[in-house]
């Protein structure tokens, strides 16, 4: 049986799901509840200074929306940090970690941005003896326009400045939370591996507006006639998330920074992406509000019996394991040369890839009177889009052969073995 024990930048528990800041992770009844049902550990809801209580609105916070189905593909929220008073939440924190002491348990945090105040929650942290923080520089609206939340996160001076403070008043690993909502992910988690950040965690929700009543003329959700701007997450961000957590992986000023992916992770599937593109562990939130608590006992298992075909010991084989195939675009093989093929005892003579790709792709794929459909070789270009639109699954890519001719283009398929005889090489294309 594979090992789904995670040790993430020193801190143990016994699988690598963790439930991420956020409702869920609320108050002590939730988080024991989540321990119960299996997760391996979590982050808890963000915490604020001691001061004027935090006050969220007393009506609808999420905005959703739905796949044809119903399933939930995104959940837009606008709720702030937790609105329960700091002591209360304290000795919760104090109180599950001590019944249990094998589950990853973070505090995470957001208090304005001088070192006094840092300093000053850090120590009461610290005396919960929970097992690291997370910054959170992500939180897109609310307390941004406080100043906190993405208003640091988006300026990798500030995030580097208070990851240096936080490491210097305290014992705990650090994790920064980064925003998505920036230009450059790599920028700010270059700024908090200078601050001395143990790791990153991405992504944070995405700034946005869900729908709009058409009757009130209001954004979702609607308080007393108004809306604003939410965080948003769920399946929707997830080639977002993965995207920006490939980037850090493999840019060389932050390769080897450990990674708590986030952003859509539903299923075991899509933590094993995640980690194969480097995340150390994942961090989970729509899929637990959707499904509830249990839903990652799925995860568990389905990653274990991944694990056990692919001979996979431990998390630690799997982390990291797609990085070197990430590359740039100009440095993609142009030579590779791939056809679609349509299985026809598969087909069910629906016609949606004709439609496609006759209408919006290359017209490469024929229709006789009897609803017989046919690839035409000498127009595919290998897009895709009909194996995208394809209901049942009946359509696949055969490779050409080296040295086979590309009906399309008449040129013999070949290797290219480095960049000096690279199609996307300019000197290359110019003596074409």
């Amino acid at each position: 049986m594979a090992d789904l024990r995670s040790e993430f930048i020193g801190i143990k528990s016994p699988n690598p799901f963790w439930l991420a800041s956020a409702p869920p992770t609320d108050k002590e009844y939730n988080v024991r509840r989540a321990f119960e049902a299996g997760w391996g550990g979590v982050v808890w809801k963000t915490l604020g200074s001691e001061g004027p209580p935090v006050v969220n609105v007393n009506g609808p916070r999420y905005g959703v929306i739905h796949g044809a189905d119903r399933r939930v593909l995104g959940i837009n929220n606008i709720e702030l940090i937790t609105d329960r008073p700091l002591e209360i939440n304290l000795q919760e924190i104090k109180s599950v970690k001590r019944d249990y002491p094998d589950r990853a348990l973070i505090v995470s945090l957001m208090v304005p941005c001088d070192e006094d105040s840092w300093k000053a929650i850090l120590a009461r942290v610290e005396e919960t003896e929970a097992d690291g923080v997370e910054l959170n520089f992500g939180c897109p609206h609310g307390m941004a326009e406080r100043g906190m939340g993405s208003a640091v996160g988006q300026v990798p001076e500030y995030i580097e400045m208070v990851t240096r403070w936080v490491k210097q008043h305290s014992r705990m690993p650090c994790i920064v939370k980064l925003t998505p909502n920036i230009t450059d992910i790599r920028k700010p988690a270059e700024a908090a591996k200078r601050g001395g950040a143990d790791a990153v965690s991405l992504i944070n929700t995405i700034n946005s507006i869900t729908s709009v009543d058409l009757d009130d003329f209001a954004p979702e959700p609607t308080i007393d006639g108004k809306g604003t701007h939410g965080g948003y997450c769920g399946p929707a961000v997830k080639p977002i998330a993965l995207n920006m957590v490939a980037e850090i992986a493999r840019s060389s000023e932050t390769a080897g920074l450990p990674i708590s992916g986030i952003g859509g992770v539903t299923t075991w599937r899509d933590a094993a992406e995640f980690m194969a593109l480097g995340a150390g562990n994942v961090q989970v939130c729509t899929a637990a509000m959707t499904y509830g608590f249990k839903v990652v006992q799925e995860m568990i298992s389905g990653l274990s019996d991944y694990m056990d075909r692919k001979g996979f010991a431990s998390t630690a084989d799997l982390v990291g394991r797609a990085v070197p195939n990430v590359t740039d675009w100009q440095y993609l093989n142009l030579n590779y040369v791939t056809k679609a093929v349509i299985d026809q005892d598969d087909c069910i003579k629906c016609g949606r890839c004709y439609a496609a790709c006759e209408d919006t792709s290359h017209q490469a794929i024929a229709m006789s009177e009897d609803r017989t459909f046919t690839v035409k070789d000498e127009e595919c270009v290998a897009c895709n889009l009909c194996i995208d639109v394809c209901p049942v699954d009946c359509i696949s890519m055969r490779e050409l052969a080296q040295g086979e001719t590309d009906p399309r283009t008449g040129r013999k398929v070949g290797p290219y073995a480095n960049w000096t005889t690279h199609p996307n090489n300019p000197s290359v294309q110019a003596a074409e």
